[in-house]
């Protein structure tokens, strides 16, 4: 009997089996080492082995195969943050240099400085370049120099010590030379000049007035005894009484004659000092000259028969108000000082702090002239100094964008105040209570931080409306606490109500920057400002 005939269309030998066409992937010889036709994509792989990855699929195969989660595929997480891993990613990106993950913290990675090297020595061998005739050290420190993995444009690491040059003798010729030179500098003469900017220099004063004393011997300093408090209620002023125009350029300061108000002391960009009369003739009184650059700050005694000034030229100088002599130069040359305070307590009027731009605070004695205490624990220039907790601590403000609290004559910091919303903040004032503290932000608005056991930073409380952004506009308050006044940078005086924190006046008082704002300390309703713009305004 004949075989029934059977329909062959999609079926397909292999291995002696008959199979679906479709099917001969299953069939294939893991066996057989050489393959003589063309494999489809999905017919080569290899068994799975090993334990599944987790969160991974199946793939089409039958193997596993992880979801992709990034355009290119599938990336794995690391043991790194992503907060790690963004810095660093950063600072590859702009400056060139990374942390190592493989090797310790303190090697970089770079793409210039190890690639660049080698393509320089490849270039000087194909070019056949002599070497240079500079002076070597030893093969070890030439290796040394070319392996450095910090270095990069031609820096070094900064706790590498700097090798001090070698100074060559001058030859007999050359000594002749340059004694010809001196002396010919000598007769021209250069060293003449010299003395005499040197003279020019000298501290010395000038009273505007017309005697120092009155009939009955009273010194000019002396307030009048008709100035009393005669209400505790402060209010806002409206119009201007009086200008002062007597500095040649930009005010940077302002200071009340404690107690009375019936003096003010103006620092200037001009390099001079100048004390004007408030409550009679409205004149200038004297002329403290002995900076050869900008002042910078300003700050009376309790008593007011000194004060304390600093300014761009390195020098800190305590001067007797009365007479124009300076007392002592604390500071000669040797530390640009941003902010100069006395000590609040009568019996501590010796003791002086100032904070300077190499990011310290120095504690002087103005009886020696000597340094008794450092405190150094800033990032950056040191911008202001103000004393709280009935002066047994103070606080300071710096560029680097903190405050930290002392103990008087401790140098170890007991508080330190920072956040990444904060900025620098230039100037600070304490109001009358002692129970609160504010400070310029340079994001254009005025921080509220509570003094006491805690200092914390209030962030329900914040006055704004104002542009001091690169300015160091001063605060000040009212000697009853109800308002707070500052500086802008437009020239405006503002003023803000305490409890409310809202704007209760603005007043444009300056053609520049209004750079500083002082309440009188007895008549309540009056204010002056000072200004880029060279004057001073008193309003009422």
């Amino acid at each position: 009997v004949a075989a029934p005939e059977i329909d062959t269309v999609g079926l397909a030998l292999n291995h002696n089996q008959v199979v679906k066409a479709g099917e001969q992937a299953r069939y294939q010889d893991r066996a057989k080492r050489v393959v003589y036709e063309n494999l489809r994509y999905d017919e080569m792989y290899a068994p799975f082995a090993g334990p599944a990855q987790p969160g991974a699929g199946v793939s089409a195969v039958g193997g596993f195969a992880p979801k992709a989660n990034h355009v290119l595929g599938y990336v794995q997480a690391a043991h790194i943050s992503d907060y790690s891993f963004g810095k660093q990613y950063q600072d590859f990106n702009t400056s060139g240099t990374a942390e190592d993950p493989q090797g310790s913290a303190r090697r970089h990675l770079t793409h210039s400085s190890s690639s660049s090297s080698s393509k320089k020595k490849k270039k000087s061998k194909a070019q056949g370049e002599r070497p240079s005739k500079m002076p070597r050290t030893s093969q070890a420190e030439e290796l040394e120099e070319e392996e450095d993995p910090f270095e990069w444009r031609g820096s070094k690491t900064p706790w590498q010590e700097k090798q001090p040059d070698e100074l060559a003798e001058y030859t007999e010729a050359q000594k002749e030379i340059l004694e010809a030179e001196r002396k010919e500098k000598e007769a021209t003469g250069e060293v003449a000049k010299a003395s005499q900017q040197g003279a020019s220099k000298e501290d010395r004063s000038v009273f505007h007035g017309k005697s120092e004393r009155d009939y009955a011997g009273r010194s000019w300093l002396e307030p009048p005894k008709h100035l009393k408090k005669r209400n505790n209620q402060c209010y806002v002023p409206k119009r201007l009484v009086h200008t002062w125009s007597g500095h040649s350029k930009g005010v940077n300061a302002i200071r009340f004659f404690p107690g009375s108000g019936h003096l003010l002391l103006s620092a200037s960009l001009d390099t001079k000092i100048k004390i004007w009369d408030v409550n009679d003739s409205g004149k200038c009184m004297r002329t403290y000259m002995g900076h050869h650059k900008a002042v910078r700050d300003i700050c009376f005694s309790n008593d007011g028969r000194k004060f304390l000034s600093t300014g761009y030229d390195k020098n800190v100088k305590l001067w007797d108000t009365e007479t124009g002599q300076v007392i002592r130069t604390l500071s000669s040359g040797k530390m640009l000082g941003y902010c100069v305070k006395f000590h609040p307590d009568d019996n501590k009027q010796n003791m002086v702090l100032c904070g300077s731009a190499d990011k310290k605070i120095y504690q002087f004695d103005t009886e020696t002239g000597d340094i008794v205490q450092e405190y150094n624990e800033h990032l950056g220039a040191v911008n202001s100094i103000t004393f709280v907790d009935e002066n047994r601590r103070f606080v300071t403000s710096s560029d680097d964008k903190t405050l930290r609290v002392w103990d008087f004559g401790i140098p170890v910091q007991i508080k330190y105040i920072a956040d990444p919303s904060m900025h620098s903040m230039p100037a600070v004032a304490v109001n009358p209570s002692g129970t609160h503290l504010v400070g310029q932000s340079l994001d254009n608005t005025v921080c509220i931080f509570a003094v006491g056991n805690k200092f914390r930073m209030n962030r329900k409380r914040v006055f704004r409306g104002h542009n001091t952004a690169g300015y160091a506009c001063q605060l000040n308050f009212s000697p009853d606490g109800r308002f707070l006044i500052s500086g802008d940078g437009e020239g405006r005086c503002f003023f803000w109500d305490w409890k409310t924190s809202r704007t209760f006046r603005k007043m444009k008082c300056h053609d520049g920057v209004c750079m500083g704002a002082e309440w009188h300390p007895l008549e309540t309703s009056k204010v002056a400002t000072c200004g880029w713009d060279g004057l001073i305004k008193y309003w009422d």
